[in-house]
């Protein structure tokens, strides 16, 4: 009862949430599905008495109103730790700066480097604890919570509860409460899985044994090796991942998931966010088989590598030929994120029997249809190395896999060259052997 009556005095208007922001202040946003909704149009409203305002996000899933009513930036500048498909064209347009980390670090970063004047949360309603639920959005949201001068909790009926640690903002730490439009979460498409999916997973599954701990990135292929493993003999898997996909319905629901022979968090399935479907979000409510950990705990890799026969399955861009991988750029166009990706490829690597696969198709195809190997001799300028050529293990296109680990830089050329797509193979051995990346036995 007391917690109501806390809350009670809490209750305000956007408008007066909005009042507690100031010029020069820093304002976070949260991440992905935790990102205000009408707060955010308040604060875009009162932009003529605000300058000098800095706002931190990550994954926007929805129009961020104070970057559409102020474009030029006059009022705000806005940042963000990994792109949408939206944050991705207001990068294109100047109006978005990326934040560059490897995603495990975000609380520690936020702990020792970063402060927020006010921090907007959209969360589900209070429990009779007074406690609210981050929902399908952990990450780094505790260490915003105690790095933040002003909480300001954006309730939503549509937020889930998802059960587990450090998932919670109590009454008593926050400042203001508005309440959202509860209206329904986004929900993000799995794509679908074409012939060239299913090929490269053919090539991973027989690799994968039983009590393999998975991580499953987003995407057709990471979804394609899901789905295989849905069919296929494989038992008693584990999943520690950073986000929860919606092809892990499916293999749970297969019986492939048991967690019995996790080292950490047995029997559970561990995650740190989630973005897909309604029937995803209403089966992780309030499921205490599913485990909400913030991101320093599913990520760094010492935690990952804590587990046995860890599988890492990720998409990427781009690999040159000597095996440095491309998943958050092309040239200077920024697309994503660093993400998890190089810690989960550490943290697998570094596990006892434990797999990496870096994934991708051997060519893409321009507006005018014409194909471009995404084998490379070398990343053109401004791509950025998202894994280092030193920490990548397996790499599979349609074409087949090679395990990079313990190849020099001749054997890593020829292995990739072999899994390009055919018609590239030639061209991508004559510019090896011109700018000499092959040694002279390899020049005919």
């Amino acid at each position: 009862m007391k917690y109501e009556e806390e809350l009670k005095q809490k209750i305000c208007t956007a408008d007066d949430a909005v009042s507690l922001a100031n010029s020069g202040d820093v304002i976070d946003y949260g991440f992905g599905l935790t990102q205000s909704d009408v707060f955010d149009a308040a604060l875009a409203a009162q932009r003529g008495r605000l300058s000098n305002v800095t706002i931190r996000g990550t994954l926007s899933v929805a129009a961020r109103q104070v970057i559409e009513l102020d474009p030029d930036q006059q009022h705000f500048e806005y940042h963000n730790w990994h792109c949408s498909g939206y944050d991705r064209k207001k990068c294109e347009l100047g109006q978005m700066s990326y934040l560059p980390f490897n995603f495990g670090e975000g609380p520690g970063i936020y702990r020792a480097h970063l402060h927020a004047d006010v921090l907007v949360l959209k969360t589900s309603p209070m429990d009779e604890n007074g406690h609210f639920n981050f929902g399908i959005s952990n990450t780094f949201a505790k260490a915003n919570c105690e790095v933040a001068k002003k909480i300001v909790i954006e309730t939503s009926t549509a937020i889930p509860i998802c059960l587990g640690s450090d998932n919670t903002v109590h009454i008593s730490d926050v400042t203001a409460v508005i309440e959202g439009d509860n209206a329904p979460l986004f929900e993000l498409p799995s794509g679908d899985i074409t012939d060239i999916d299913r090929q490269v997973a053919a090539y991973v599954l027989p690799l994968i044994k039983d009590r393999s701990c998975v991580q499953i990135g987003i995407g057709g292929m990471p979804n394609a090796v899901c789905a295989a493993l849905t069919e296929s003999d494989i038992k008693d898997l584990g999943i520690h991942t950073e986000m929860f996909v919606d092809s892990m319905v499916a293999l749970i629901d297969a019986g492939k998931v048991t967690g019995k022979y996790k080292q950490t968090y047995p029997e559970k399935i561990t995650y740190t966010f989630a973005l897909g479907s309604k029937k995803m979000y209403n089966f992780l409510d309030n499921n205490d088989t599913c485990v909400s950990i913030p991101v320093d705990v599913t990520n760094l890799p010492d935690n990952i590598s804590a587990n046995d026969r860890v599988v890492s399955i990720n998409n990427c861009l781009q690999i040159d030929l000597s095996g440095q991988v491309a998943s958050e750029s092309s040239g200077y166009r920024h697309i994503s994120g660093t993400g998890g990706q190089l810690q989960f490829v550490r943290g697998a690597v570094a596990s006892k029997e434990g797999q990496s696969f870096m994934c991708l198709s051997s060519r893409f195809y321009d507006k005018s249809g014409k194909g471009i190997s995404r084998i490379v001799p070398g990343l053109s300028p401004g791509t950025v190395v998202t894994t280092p050529r030193s920490d990548v293990m397996y790499v599979v296109t349609e074409y087949g896999i090679v395990n990079l680990k313990g190849k020099s830089v001749n054997e890593r050329v020829l292995a990739l060259i072999s899994i390009a797509h055919p018609d590239d193979r030639e061209e991508l051995h004559k510019q090896a052997c011109e700018n000499g990346i092959l040694t002279k036995k390899y020049w005919s």
